[in-house]
């Protein structure tokens, strides 16, 4: 069987940006692959974290995997740190990284920004350990959304450079998976900007710890313009606020975006507003309730990652002392 790798960093609060652009479609996937999802939590060192927080929002992604519909036992659930091999992973492949190939990676020129001085080598490098987490296990394809696209083009390259250097076919070149509809879902309070974990308004995301109350709240204040909802697929584009949200109820409801349209062009906002505001409470406020029925006890969370982290570790183990062998590490 195909094996998948994709993970969460544990910042912030998950948000329906994250559930439909990800965590949903790995839900699917669980039937049809051997799949990993880790909670990626050596990748959220890059910028400063509350040891304690860390912690904390580890266990919370955990729970909104399982929440969401993740089987465990079908499942690997761990968090990254628990498997030394990744970081072991992510310094022979720095080895063999040219630095040209890290100085095109535009994530990195995006959030270093004009403090590009003072970034950390590990948001430099970022790149490079996301490379190891996916080769480690062997993994075949990954789900990604575009923004990190580039970033698996380069571990492709990063795993083909040690394959030509020591004259292997050990790793495979694993292939994107890029899911087209409500991948980028964007802010509630601004239509041209993603949903983000860092915006500094709650009333921008729908978190996933959000109850019905709140989620129907922050959908009714929602910001749209006085006209109508668009009545074609292209005039909705020329609306952002109005075509994000009709995206979010299309992604909800299982229909297309120009089916969406088709059921509520023309139509007032208010009532379109009441539709999606009671899909989305319905979901969500299900898989928030369960979150909180899992956080209550952070031991059974705690069992899974731990065996998460054996299961993984089984896997990452031979392919890690297969690496030392190919480039010559000496193992006594």
């Amino acid at each position: 069987m195909n094996r998948i790798f994709s993970g969460v960093q544990p910042t912030g609060n998950l948000h329906l940006g994250n559930y439909l652009g990800a965590i949903r479609n790995w839900v699917a996937l669980q039937h049809d692959y051997d799949c990993i999802f880790c909670i990626v939590d050596l990748h959220a060192l890059t910028l400063p974290q509350d040891p304690a927080q860390l912690r904390a929002q580890t266990r919370e992604v955990t729970a909104a995997y399982i929440a969401a519909g993740i089987d465990p036992e079908r499942c690997v659930i761990f968090n990254q740190s628990m498997v030394p091999a990744h970081a072991e992973l992510a310094w022979l492949l720095s080895c063999l990284t040219p630095l040209g190939w890290l100085n095109r990676m535009t994530q990195f020129k995006d959030k270093a920004g004009k403090h590009r001085e003072e970034a950390g080598l590990g948001l430099y490098a970022y790149p490079v350990l996301m490379a190891a987490d996916i080769i480690l296990y062997k993994a075949t394809h990954v789900p990604v959304g575009e923004d990190q696209k580039q970033h698996l083009e380069l571990s492709r390259d990063i795993a083909g450079a040690f394959n030509r250097r020591y004259a292997v076919e050990f790793f495979p070149l694993p292939e994107p998976m890029i899911f087209g509809a409500a991948t980028r879902v964007m802010s509630l309070r601004d239509g041209t900007k993603k949903m983000s974990k860092s915006d500094t308004s709650d009333y921008s995301r729908i978190n996933m710890t959000d109850n019905a109350e709140t989620i129907a709240l922050k959908i009714r204040k929602a910001k749209t313009d006085p006209h109508p909802l668009p009545t074609t697929v292209k005039e909705a584009e020329a609306r952002p606020e109005a075509d994000n949200l009709l995206g979010i109820y299309a992604a909800l409801a299982n229909l297309t975006r120009a089916e969406a349209v088709e059921a509520w062009g023309g139509k007032n906002f208010s009532a379109f507003k009441t539709a999606l505001a009671d899909l989305a409470a319905e979901i969500l406020g299900k898989i928030a309730g369960e979150m909180r029925r899992l956080l209550a006890d952070p031991g059974y969370i705690d069992a899974i990652l731990r065996r998460g982290a054996e299961r993984a570790t089984a896997i990452a183990e031979p392919n890690r002392r297969a690496v030392f062998d190919i480039m010559g590490l000496l193992r006594l």
